[in-house]
């Protein structure tokens, strides 16, 4: 894998942490490198982005802190997002409400432009980003 796409993926999974980097700049920089999509873990406290060809890069982003709720809440999680989408939350406050909210992780499938928050026993919210249909 080309080392300047390890670095991007690397560079993005940390700015969003400290809260530098907007959720739609995470996209394009990592359009532009051929990520096709990535999945957020967050009982491994990982994100696992995935290029067309089938490499794939595992980015750490530490343990979270917060417990993830049993129950999962696709109102919790759409709330969260909508927060976030109107720049009200940075994105640890985002993982902590969508944790909350019994979110385990999430694909953000960049090619379909869409994201899949998923609970503990399978429940799931698809949120199309924003503009796209």
């Amino acid at each position: 894998m080309n080392p300047n796409t390890v670095a991007v993926m690397e560079q993005c999974t940390s700015l969003s942490l400290q809260g530098m980097i907007s959720f739609p700049e995470v996209v394009r920089k990592l359009h532009e490198v051929g990520v096709e999509r990535y999945h957020a873990d967050f009982s491994r406290g990982e994100k696992t982005y995935y290029l067309p060809g089938g490499e794939s890069h595992v980015a750490s982003f530490g343990h979270l802190p917060e417990p993830i709720a049993e129950s999962f809440s696709p109102a919790g999680v759409e709330a969260a997002i909508k927060e976030i989408q109107r720049g009200t939350i940075v994105y640890a406050e985002f993982l902590r409400r969508v944790m909350a909210a019994g979110c385990v992780g999430y694909f953000v499938q960049i090619t379909g432009r869409r994201a899949l928050y998923f609970g503990r026993k399978g429940e799931i919210h698809l949120e199309p980003f924003p503009g796209a249909s």
